[in-house]
């Protein structure tokens, strides 16, 4: 998979999903916080499938000139 998610937008989505699980986990919110493990993940490995198939990046672009 290649990157397509940005720095900010990679840190935020590391932030937002632990702490969509800690409230899932602590129970201040319904099962849906467990959705947060999806925005975690994505922002670990840079990478989202729904900005692919929409072919959004937020990410600076890797092509080199030669």
């Amino acid at each position: 998979m290649k990157a397509n998610v940005g720095s900010i937008d990679r840190l935020a989505r590391i932030i937002l999903g632990a702490l969509l699980m800690y409230l899932a986990y602590s129970g201040t919110v319904g099962p849906w916080g467990w959705l947060g493990a999806i925005f975690l993940l994505t922002g670990i490995l840079s990478s989202c499938p729904i900005y692919t198939a929409l072919g959004i990046r937020t990410c600076k672009s890797e092509e080199k000139s030669e």
